[in-house]
């Protein structure tokens, strides 16, 4: 099952997904979103050392590093 988190303004449910994008000087980095459906992709659990907090003004969660 994909981690999911509610948004606390809309109510609207969202999943945490990750893929790999190479830069162009072929460096591979892991980019994190959340999507409103499951897809390919999603993952299971918050990557070590990030959290979730929510854009105050639209509502969509986004996932921080802990400092």
């Amino acid at each position: 099952m994909a981690f999911s988190t509610v948004s606390k303004k809309s109510g609207k449910t969202y999943y945490l997904h990750s893929r790999l994008q190479k830069l162009r000087g072929g460096q591979e980095v892991t980019l994190y979103f959340f999507a409103g459906e499951p897809k390919e992709g999603a993952i299971d659990a918050l990557p070590a050392g990030y959290e979730v907090s929510e854009n105050e003004r639209t509502g969509l969660p986004l996932l921080k590093k802990i400092r």
